[in-house]
């Protein structure tokens, strides 16, 4: 038999052990709040750094006629195959990159965080994740729905970042550390961060596009973009599987009120597992913060204790603060790149192309 409980309540089993249902007020639970206020905070420092990062690149293209700003090394943060490369050379030769290193750094932190608490990167701290998400709840409020593709289509779909992913992986996998030196220390490298920046900065039509596209489909599609081509995503994802701590389901405290596969951003059937092994659970605690019956669903390590809102929390600002502050402490969180080298190659990035 079903139950419902009205928004607020528990549902709990009477100890005497009849069959008797009752609901009680429950505290509500805060974790959407704070996720969505470290959401904030994480999308106002990539504007931040970007405005900065702006500023900088602009001091080189008129001459130095312009107000100089120190190169933020946090754009690095959009530099995954960067990092990706550079976290190879690592493995091979056990030297810290000086071209790039931040990107590196960030992304052994995201996957990091991805290991401990799911793909929490995505849902917690990723201003495109973030955005996406605003999107489809923007779409959600103006046509009361969003649109879900057929299971035949949304299967082969979600396997292109993985696609998109692997072929990222088998190129930087094939490369010596001499190659991956070689890249990174070439102009294409070197000013690789300019070029993403002028991407979107010198719009084509092809570009605009696509990009309106992927708009419009966001605010259709719940997480168009990361569901189905983020390869950054895909890794993550892929490394999540590995995560020790899971979304758990206690058949008997559930009252099948199927409310979390409903409030679930990435479409799982929450309500009819016992536990969500799937790559692409986010850990956003979407599900949990809407489950009206204590003790049905939590997110925990293995079966012990429920891991609450605060302790995921301190393990994203853990990883991600405490691997910045190594690099830094290091000196291995800017890129060594003369000043003379930026004159340079900033103001003919756009000349410089992918090398062979």
């Amino acid at each position: 038999m079903s139950y419902g409980a009205p928004p607020g309540w528990d549902y709990r089993v009477d100890m005497a052990g009849s069959d008797k249902k009752r609901f009680t007020r429950r505290t509500p639970d805060q974790a959407q709040i704070v996720r969505r206020t470290i959401q904030v905070l994480f999308l106002l420092l990539n504007l931040w750094i970007g405005a900065r990062f702006y500023q900088f690149v602009r001091f080189y293209e008129t001459g130095g006629q312009s107000a100089w700003m120190p190169r933020p090394a946090g754009v690095e943060g959009y530099l995954p195959i960067a990092g990706l490369m550079n976290l190879k050379y690592f493995a091979l030769t056990g030297i810290v990159p000086d071209v790039h290193p931040a990107g590196m750094f960030l992304l052994t932190a995201f996957i990091a965080i991805s290991w401990l608490v799911r793909k929490a990167f995505c849902s917690w701290l990723c201003p495109v994740g973030t955005l996406s998400e605003w999107l489809w709840m923007l779409g959600r409020k103006v046509f009361g729905r969003n649109v879900a593709a057929p299971r035949w289509l949304d299967v082969p779909l979600r396997g292109l970042k993985y696609l998109l992913f692997g072929f990222f992986a088998y190129a930087v996998g094939s490369m010596s550390a001499g190659d991956l030196a070689a890249f990174i220390h070439g102009p294409y490298g070197l000013v690789a961060d300019v070029k993403m920046l002028n991407f979107f900065r010198h719009l084509g039509e092809v570009g605009a596009v696509i990009l309106g596209v992927l708009v419009v489909g966001s605010v259709l599609v719940k997480n168009l973009w990361c569901r189905y081509l983020c390869p950054y995503g895909a890794l993550l994802g892929i490394v999540s599987l590995a995560s020790p701590t899971r979304i758990r389901r206690n058949a008997d405290a559930c009252i099948d009120c199927a409310k979390c596969a409903k409030a679930c951003p990435s479409l799982l059937p929450v309500d009819k597992l016992p536990m969500i092994r799937s790559a692409e659970c986010t850990g956003c605690l979407e599900c949990v913060t809407i489950c009206p019956a204590k003790g049905a669903l939590n997110l925990s390590v293995a079966r012990t204790r429920p891991v609450p809102t605060w302790a995921v929390v301190v393990v994203i600002a853990v990883v991600f603060f405490g691997t910045v502050s190594a690099a830094k402490l290091t000196g291995h969180w800017n890129s060594a790149v003369p000043d003379w080298m930026y004159r340079q190659l900033v103001p003919n990035a756009d000349t410089y192309d992918h090398p062979k």
